[in-house]
């Protein structure tokens, strides 16, 4: 019984994904001019992500070293920490600038 769910559940994962996926993409085709600003965000996303590596550090210690982690997974670990930290940051700040924007007006 529970391999059944669970099937159906693999099933229904992978239609959801399939379809965050397809649907952008479907509508990126009807409008090409929208795709530009998502462009622009994945692009700041990978840069950001650049920096955020170069930033990360790769030291390993003793005891991380026995649970498997290599100095090459230290600085993703690193990084994907920084660009929380920094898209933490910028959301924040935008949230802050909105409101006071918004009170300006």
């Amino acid at each position: 019984m529970i391999d059944i769910g669970l099937y159906i559940t693999y099933f229904l994962f992978a239609v959801a994904v399939a379809a965050a996926v397809g649907m952008p993409l479907v509508n990126a085709g009807k409008s090409p001019g929208s795709m530009k600003k998502s462009l622009i965000a994945v692009g700041a996303l990978v840069v950001l992500f650049a920096v955020s590596y170069g930033l990360s550090g790769s030291g390993v210690t003793p005891e991380q070293a026995v649970k498997g982690i290599t100095e090459s997974s230290s600085k993703l670990i690193g990084a994907g920490l920084t660009m929380l930290y920094l898209c933490m940051g910028i959301s924040v700040v935008a949230i802050i600038y909105s409101e006071i924007s918004k009170a300006i007006k």
